[in-house]
C-alpha cells in the first residue's frame, strides 16, 4: 500500500509538469542529432587548432571565440567595426558557412524545459518534477515486479484493463531511461545551484610576456592541440598586452602566450569535471545523438502513462473531494483572485478565506491566471490580490490576467483590487495599479477604491479588511501574521563609517560566516553559498517583513559584507546603524544570479553611486584573473564617502580593477556618475563595441539618468540599453 501511494500522488500532483517536461525533453533530444547530421566535415583529421584559427582570423580579423560542440560543429564569433557577428565554420576553409545562433524554436523548448520560463524559481519547479519522476520510476518498477510475479515473468503478458495494460507496457520499455533521465537532471540542477563542488577550474592565469603579434598559425601551444579535441579558444583582448589565448580542450585548460606561442599554463580535467561532463552528455545527448533519441523515444511515454495513470485513479474513486472551506467558483459569494511571485500573498489571502468562510460567506479562491468570469453565476463582488514582480510585472500566478480582462465585456459584478508591495521600490504594486486601471477601462464596477499593503503590514491589510466589510455589511477583524522566513545569525565583526559630514552616514557592515552544526556541514546544509550581487535578507526587530541589501562579498572570502546608509525613520537601517562589533541580527540569503559578471575574460563596465558600490566592490574583489573592469563611480565628497577608496586602490594595483573614474555632487565640479559617462562617450563606447558588459547599482533616479547617457553614447553604434539587456550584456540592481 505504501509504495502504490508513494507512486500515485507524486504522479497526480506533478503530472501536468511532467508531461511538459517529457514533451519538451523528447523535443529538444532530435536538435542534438541534427546538428550532428548537419555539422560540416573536417577533410584533414590531423587539422591542428593553430591550423584552423589562423584560418579563420584570415577571413574575419577581429574574431573572438572559437567553439567545437560535441557533434563537431565549430562556431567563430567576432566583432566587424564594432558589430557582433557569429557563423557556423567549415574548418577546411575558415569560411561561415551558416548561422551561429540557437534556433529560436531550441530556444524556446531550452527555456520551458530547464525552468519553464520561470528562472531559478521554475528550475526548482523542474527538480521537483525530475525527483517525482524518479520516485515513480523506481516505485513503478516495483509495481510491475509485483503485479507480474517478479523478474522471471516481468515480460509477460497482462491482463485487466485497457488503461491499465497500456501503463505498465510502456513502463516497462521506459522506466530504465526516465530514471537515467531524472537523476542526470537532479545532478545538473544541483550543479546549477552550486550544491555540489566544483572541479579543477582554470590554472592561476600566468605571468606572460608583454608582447603580441606572433603568427598564430606558428604557435606550438596550439598546433599540439588537434581541432577534434578543441572545446574553445578564448582570443586575447585587442591590444592588452598582458592577456593571453585561452584554451579549453577535451582534457583541461589553460593558456597560450599571444607573444611567443608557447602554453604557459595548464590544467587537467579532473576526475569530477569528466563525471560532470559524461551526466550532462546522457542528460542532453550531445556527443550522444543515438543515446539521445532513444531517451527522447523514452520520454514520449510520459504524457501516456500520465493519461491512463490518471483515468485509473478516477476510476479507482467514485468521487473526487473537494476542499472543505474553497467553494466553487458556481457557488461562490466572494471570488477572491491571487497573483503571488513568492507565496506571502496567498497567506494575506487565506486569513480573508476564513474569516468570510467563519462569517457564513462562500468563497472561491484561485489564482489571477484562473480568471473565467463566465463560471461566476453567484458572485458578488471580485477581489483582487495582486503583488508585483520585478519592475511591475505579472507575478508567477497571475500570468495571462490582464489579456484576458481585456478580452472579455465588464460583468456587473463589483471588482475592488488590493495590491502588495514594498514602498522602497519604485515600482510599488505597478501591476496591481495595472489590473485596477485596466478594470476601470473596461467598465468593471468599483467595490472599493484601490489600496495597498506596503511590507506585508498586518496593520494596513487590517485596516482594509474593516472597510471591506463594512462595505459588504460582514465585520472583519483581520489578524493576519506573516510567516517569518528562516534566518541565520550573523555577527557583526567590523564596521567602517562614511558620510556623517555630508549628512549622509553610510556604513561597510561585515558579519561572520554562522558555524553550522556538523550534520549540516556533513549533509552539506550547513553552509550559506552566496556570491556578490546576491541579496542579504534582513528582518529587523519589531517587524517579520524582511529588507533586503546587495552582498559586496562572496561565500569564498569568508565573511558576509553589506553597505548601508542610515534612513530617517529606517527600521531596519536605523537597527544595523547602531550594531556594534560583537552583536549580532537574524539574515538570509535570496539568489540574485541575473546581476553578476558574464562568464569568460570581456571587459566589464561597473556603474554605481553611493552604496550602490556594494556588489561592484564584491565583483572588483573576486577578479582574481585581471579581467578588465571599468568602475564609474558617483558619492557625495571624495572627503567623507568614498567608500572602499582605500580598496579600490590596492586592486588597481594588482589589476583587478582597470580604471576608477568618480563623480562628487557635493564638490564645486557638482558632477553625478551619468555626466561622467557622457564625459567618457567615446571611451565607453569603445568598451561596449569590443563586447563589454554593464552592470549598475544604485537608487532608480541615477539608473534612468545611467540609461539615457549610455542611449546617447551608443546610439551611433545602432545599440541601446534595451537591446543590450536583451542580449544579456546590461543588468540593473536598483532600489
Amino acid at each position: 500500500m505504501m509504495i502504490r501511494s508513494l507512486h500515485r500522488w507524486p504522479g497526480l500532483i506533478a503530472a501536468l509538469l511532467l508531461v511538459l517536461l517529457g514533451l519538451s525533453g523528447a523535443a529538444l533530444s532530435v536538435f542534438p542529432a541534427i546538428e550532428a547530421i548537419g555539422a560540416p566535415t573536417q577533410s584533414e583529421p590531423a587539422q591542428s587548432v593553430a591550423d584552423l584559427a589562423a584560418r579563420i582570423r584570415a577571413i574575419y580579423p577581429g574574431v573572438e571565440q572559437i567553439h567545437r560542440a560535441p557533434s563537431g560543429r565549430i562556431t567563430a564569433f567576432w566583432f566587424d567595426a564594432g558589430t557582433p557577428g557569429g557563423a557556423v565554420i567549415d574548418p577546411t576553409t575558415g569560411k561561415g558557412v551558416g548561422s551561429a545562433d540557437v534556433p529560436p524554436l531550441q530556444r524556446w523548448l531550452t527555456t520551458l524545459h530547464r525552468s519553464l520560463f520561470l528562472d531559478d524559481t521554475g528550475r526548482i519547479v523542474a527538480a521537483f518534477g525530475a525527483a517525482a519522476m524518479l520516485l515513480l520510476a523506481l516505485t513503478g518498477a516495483a509495481l510491475v515486479l509485483r503485479r507480474t510475479g517478479g523478474w522471471r515473468h516481468v515480460l509477460s503478458p497482462l491482463k485487466g484493463p485497457l488503461a491499465g495494460r497500456v501503463h505498465v507496457e510502456i513502463a516497462r520499455f521506459a522506466v530504465l531511461g526516465l530514471a537515467l533521465s531524472s537523476l542526470t537532471a537532479l545532478w545538473m540542477t544541483a550543479s546549477t545551484f552550486g550544491l555540489l563542488p566544483e572541479g579543477a577550474g582554470p590554472p592561476p592565469f600566468p605571468e606572460v610576456s608583454g608582447q603580441t603579434g606572433f603568427d598564430l598559425a606558428q604557435m606550438q601551444g596550439l598546433q599540439n592541440t588537434p581541432v577534434t579535441a578543441l572545446r574553445d579558444l578564448t582570443f586575447p583582448y585587442p591590444d592588452d598586452l598582458t592577456d593571453a589565448f585561452t584554451l579549453k580542450t577535451d582534457s583541461g585548460q589553460g593558456f597560450v602566450d599571444q607573444g611567443t606561442g608557447k602554453l604557459v599554463a595548464w590544467s587537467d580535467l579532473s576526475a569530477w569535471d569528466r563525471m560532470t561532463e559524461t551526466i550532462y552528455m546522457l542528460h542532453t545527448g550531445r556527443g550522444a545523438a543515438v543515446l539521445g533519441l532513444v531517451l527522447g523515444l523514452m520520454a514520449l511515454g510520459v504524457p501516456v502513462m500520465a493519461g491512463t495513470g490518471t483515468l485509473m485513479w478516477v476510476a479507482s474513486r467514485r468521487s473526487r473531494p473537494r476542499l472543505r472551506d474553497n467553494a466553487s467558483a458556481a457557488q461562490a459569494d466572494t471570488i477572491l483572485l491571487v497573483g503571488s511571485e513568492g507565496g506571502s500573498t496567498w497567506g494575506f489571502a487565506a486569513t480573508l478565506h476564513a474569516a468570510l468562510t467563519a462569517a457564513g460567506e462562500r468563497v472561491h479562491t484561485a489564482p489571477m491566471s484562473a480568471f473565467a468570469p463566465e463560471r461566476y453565476h453567484r458572485a458578488a463582488r471580485i477581489v483582487v490580490f495582486a503583488a508585483t514582480y520585478g519592475n511591475g510585472t505579472a507575478p508567477a500566478s497571475a500570468k495571462g490576467f490582464l489579456d484576458r480582462l481585456a478580452a472579455l465585456p465588464a460583468l456587473p459584478i463589483p471588482l475592488t483590487v488590493l495590491g502588495f508591495g514594498d514602498r522602497s521600490f519604485p515600482a510599488y504594486c505597478g501591476f496591481a495599479q495595472d489590473v485596477a486601471l485596466a478594470a476601470q477601462a473596461r467598465g468593471w464596477v468599483s467595490l472599493l477604491p484601490f489600496d495597498s499593503v506596503d511590507r506585508q503590514s498586518s496593520q494596513d491589510f487590517a485596516r482594509w479588511g474593516r472597510a471591506f466589510g463594512a462595505k459588504i455589511g460582514v465585520p472583519l477583524e483581520l489578524n493576519h501574521q506573516p510567516v517569518t522566513p528562516r534566518t541565520e545569525t550573523l555577527t557583526l565583526i567590523s564596521r567602517r563609517d562614511y558620510g556623517v559630514e555630508v549628512q549622509a552616514p553610510t556604513a561597510i557592515l561585515r558579519f561572520a560566516l554562522p558555524v553550522a552544526p556538523l550534520w549540516r556541514r556533513l549533509t552539506g546544509l550547513g553552509a550559506l553559498r552566496f556570491a556578490a550581487g546576491d541579496l542579504l535578507g534582513i528582518v529587523p526587530k519589531g517587524s517579520q517583513v524582511p529588507r533586503f541589501y546587495s552582498l559586496a562579498s562572496a561565500a569564498g572570502d569568508g565573511f558576509i559584507e553589506i553597505c548601508v546608509r542610515k534612513h530617517p525613520d529606517g527600521l531596519c537601517s536605523g537597527q544595523l546603524f547602531d550594531l556594534r562589533a560583537g552583536q549580532t541580527i537574524g539574515a538570509f540569503v535570496r539568489r540574485n544570479p541575473a546581476f553578476r559578471p558574464a562568464r569568460g575574460l570581456g571587459p566589464v563596465i561597473l556603474i554605481g553611486a553611493g552604496t550602490g558600490i556594494g556588489p561592484l566592490a564584491g565583483f572588483l574583489r573576486a577578479n582574481r584573473r585581471q579581467r578588465p573592469m571599468h568602475l564609474w563611480f558617483g558619492a557625495r565628497h571624495p572627503d567623507s564617502d568614498m567608500l572602499y577608496g582605500d580598496d579600490l586602490a590596492g586592486w588597481a594595483a594588482d589589476g583587478r580593477l582597470g580604471t576608477l573614474t568618480t563623480a562628487f555632487s557635493r564638490t564645486a565640479t557638482h558632477c553625478h556618475v551619468q555626466d561622467a559617462l557622457r564625459r567618457d562617450g567615446a571611451r565607453v563606447a569603445q568598451l561596449v563595441a569590443s563586447g563589454a558588459q554593464i552592470l549598475v547599482c544604485g537608487g532608480r533616479g541615477m539608473a534612468v539618468g545611467v540609461s539615457e547617457a549610455l542611449a546617447d553614447i551608443l546610439a551611433p553604434l545602432g545599440l541601446t540599453p534595451a537591446r543590450l539587456k536583451a542580449e544579456g550584456r546590461y543588468a540593473e540592481d536598483v532600489y
